[in-house]
């Protein structure tokens, strides 16, 4: 899959399995951070985000470390999937 279409993919994803039904894939830019000033999310959010990896790219992360690595913004995400992907 190109990187934008993942990018757009990864947007539309996290819409949905966070239940963020006030925002559209517009609404999230590709460097904005995920967490804290940027989109806002929690530690929970991270959680899931984390599900989605492994539910929807065979993406297992297990170390705190390597989540907070992955899931800086859009594009850290999309790089981490594309490296890492066994679907």
């Amino acid at each position: 899959m190109e990187k934008e279409a993942l990018k757009e993919q990864l947007k539309t994803q996290i819409i949905q399995f966070l239940n963020l039904t006030d925002l559209t894939t517009a609404d999230i830019k590709d460097d904005e951070p995920l967490f804290g000033d940027g989109l806002g999310l929690d530690s929970i959010d991270s959680l899931e985000l984390i599900v989605l990896l492994k539910k929807e790219y065979g993406i297992d992360i297990r170390d705190p470390k390597e989540g907070r690595k992955a899931l800086v913004d859009i594009n850290t995400m999309a790089d981490y999937i594309v490296e890492y992907r066994t679907k």
